[in-house]
């Protein structure tokens, strides 16, 4: 009871007309930066940063938070229409998102999505406000040798769920790896392959290859024939799910509300991760796992809807530990402490308007995000229906602006045409690009929890087999090898395109 009053309390914070107003101004604006390639949740949250300063502090977070989770929905949009990830974790989108819009789907993906992405949204939130003080303990045993075990194996399961042979995944995987070294040391500060130029010295713009490998490579590809492509032209009646999408995308909508859950709970743990497992989730358990990388609406209900269930979670261990568990809420943290509110377990008994207020205002704010974006369904897909000739230069025009505005470097736009042609050279040769972003984004992080680790245990590798998290992980790993192995010993094997089949 003491809780359901302290939420009510919550509610009447953040029902104020002023902090209203700050919820769907920040909703709105993370939708839009969500959408444009190269913003994101981080950089749309940093560039308002300084106009909260003046503001009340749960004014401030809840306006903050609502760019957060705006951000998380907008880049489904463009990863849908138009096959540009708007940030990282949509970069799974593309593939079946994509792939409906062609097929004259860009309707019911783009609702699914937005239904999706307001349940996880809010079941996060539930969940935020019932385990947030009963996570404390246990995201405390996560440290950096499990952090470590837990990457690499999503780097596994996709060596062999991708949607190409295992020995071209792990290519990708390994080449991934490999353009992640580039940058600084993240332990030691020497530079490494840079080659005396200061501009790599942060490593390759992620936005600049996701969008050469995705955006510019398909534009190459359909360029081959670009007479045969035609506007898309939906009927109304076509814009919304068929009761066969709802009966798909219901039971993925559930997994993909827990496994995204999970993993924000993490720390140091990107939700881009909860967004891959999702999809390796869904085509494991469909009956149809052939359908996947043709325009399943399951594999963009799971993992927009993991996408979104973050928000929720990856709170808790910012609030009750004071540790960002994803960038994003780096950004949240900076702007605590800035009004003078210090994150930690005393956070619910020092500034319970800030925690409570936060809480209520997420519920209030996913639904804002919900009624903002279903009716512009058909708006959104409209963008189909202009002829492709027309619409390449726009998306380029875009992708151009998008990279060149994070960093202001012609270097980022040089990477963007060369990324561009790799990936249209890896896509005829059938090589998935996916795999390869996972690789660069978690490459970094793989290195430095391998690291630390074995500064932990004085050199010793049997850190990797220790502790309670860790061996939790690797009996996961067991369980899942073990799963793939009865599978090809019942008799399934692989068609053309890498997906499993009964032979």
């Amino acid at each position: 009871m003491q809780t359901l009053q302290f939420l009510w309390d919550g509610f009447v914070i953040a029902a104020q007309p002023a902090n209203l107003l700050y919820c769907f101004l920040g909703v709105l604006w993370g939708t839009v930066v969500g959408i444009l390639p190269g913003l994101g949740p981080m950089a749309g949250m940093t560039l308002l940063l300084p106009l909260t300063f003046k503001l009340d502090p749960a004014a401030a977070i809840i306006m903050l938070a609502g760019i957060f989770y705006g951000a998380m929905y907008g880049g489904s949009l463009t990863s849908i229409l138009v096959r540009i990830p708007g940030e990282a974790a949509s970069v799974i989108t593309c593939i079946d998102g994509y792939e409906m819009a062609r097929q004259g789907r860009a309707g019911p993906a783009l609702a699914i999505a937005a239904i999706g992405s307001w349940i996880g949204g809010v079941l996060s939130v539930v969940g935020l406000m019932l385990f947030a003080p009963p996570m404390a303990d246990a995201m405390l045993k996560v440290g950096p040798p499990a952090e470590f075990v837990l990457m690499l194996m999503a780097l596994v399961v996709m060596s062999f769920v991708s949607s190409t042979a295992p020995s071209k995944t792990i290519a990708m995987i390994l080449l991934g790896l490999a353009v992640a070294t580039i940058g600084m040391d993240p332990i030691t500060g020497f530079a490494r392959y840079t080659y005396g130029n200061l501009r790599l010295a942060e490593g390759l713009s992620f936005v600049s290859i996701a969008l050469g490998l995705f955006g510019v490579s398909e534009i190459l590809l359909n360029l081959e024939n670009v007479a045969d492509i035609k506007a898309i032209r939906p009927s109304f009646r076509s814009l919304w799910p068929s009761r066969k999408d709802w009966k798909e995308s219901t039971p993925a909508i559930g997994r993909g509300t827990l496994i995204g859950f999970i993993f924000g709970l993490v720390p140091g743990v990107s939700h881009i991760i909860s967004t891959f497992v999702s999809y390796v989730v869904e085509r494991k358990l469909s009956k149809h796992p052939e359908r996947f990388g043709k325009g399943a609406i399951a594999g963009v209900a799971g993992p927009e809807t993991a996408n979104n269930a973050t928000t929720g979670s990856a709170m808790i261990p910012l609030l009750v530990l004071g540790i960002p568990a994803i960038p994003a809420t780096a950004v949240l943290l900076s702007a605590l402490l800035i009004h003078g509110v210090q994150p930690g377990p005393q956070l619910l008994i020092d500034h319970p308007a800030v925690f409570w207020g936060l809480i209520a205002s997420m519920v209030i704010g996913n639904v804002m995000l919900l009624i903002l974006n279903l009716p512009l369904v058909s708006v959104f897909v409209n963008i189909l229906r202009v002829p492709y000739p027309y619409l390449a230069p726009a998306i380029l025009l875009i992708s151009v602006i998008g990279v060149y505005s994070v960093n202001a470097s012609p270097l980022d736009l040089w990477l963007l045409t060369a990324c561009g042609v790799i990936g249209y050279v890896l896509r005829k040769f059938d090589f998935d690009v996916a795999p390869l972003l996972l690789a660069i984004v978690l490459g970094d992080r793989i290195e430095m929890a391998f690291r630390r680790s074995l500064t932990i245990s004085d050199g010793s590798y049997a850190i990797f087999l220790e502790g309670p998290a860790v061996k939790v992980l690797l009996g996961g790993a067991v369980f899942f090898a073990v799963v793939l192995g009865l599978a090809r010993l019942l008799g399934y094997g692989r068609d053309s395109n890498g997906f499993e089949k009964p032979a």
